[in-house]
């Protein structure tokens, strides 16, 4: 057991503890102002399936990294292929890449849905005399589970048939940000 769990593995862990800790506590503070501010229970809907919809495409991505195959994207950045390089390097990264998608961005999505939907149920009661609190607690749920499960299972087999297109569509669109904002989103292998 002591040569799986390293020193570096530990602390890479704790790293990305805190920065999901911080990362999860600023949306759920951010969602949980604008839904408030909104007042509106059809906007607060409209923004759990967009949280549940982010949960599911990061999935995707995070499985598609673990399936990619990265020979096609190496021989494309040789030619100098838009994206390529970025390719290269999520596909070389796999594992910290599907950490954050799967993992972080994946979990705080799971968290955020719940919230909000328990503040949706909080907000139907009040709207509602008639409305059963227990009942609609456990319909959302349901309703959030079934979506995010059968969405992650629906994106896994996608994941899994277009790896390589998919990775591409992402390096692509960090290609992009990066070219906007002159940020380097992906670092260069030496």
């Amino acid at each position: 057991m002591q040569g799986f769990l390293k020193k570096e593995h530990f602390l890479a862990g704790i790293i990305v503890a805190f920065i999901t800790f911080f990362i999860a506590l600023v949306m759920s503070v951010g969602s949980q102002l604008l839904v408030n501010a909104i007042n509106n229970l059809a906007i607060a809907l409209i923004l759990l399936f967009f949280i549940i919809l982010l949960g599911i495409l990061f999935d995707l991505i995070g499985t598609a990294v673990t399936a990619a195959d990265i020979a096609p994207f190496n021989a494309m950045a040789a030619k100098k292929i838009n994206g390529a390089p970025q390719a290269v390097q999520i596909v070389f990264k796999a594992d910290v890449v599907a950490n954050f998608c799967n993992d972080v961005v994946g979990d705080i999505a799971g968290t955020l849905s719940g919230a909000l939907g328990a503040g949706i149920v909080i907000g139907f009661s009040q709207m509602f005399a008639f409305v059963d609190v227990v009942l609609a607690s456990a319909v959302m749920t349901s309703l959030i589970a079934g979506l995010t499960v059968g969405g992650k299972a629906i994106g896994k087999k996608i994941a899994l048939n277009n790896a390589n297109e998919i990775i591409l569509r992402v390096a692509l669109l960090l290609t992009w940000i990066e070219n906007i904002t002159g940020w380097g989103l992906v670092k260069k292998r030496r």
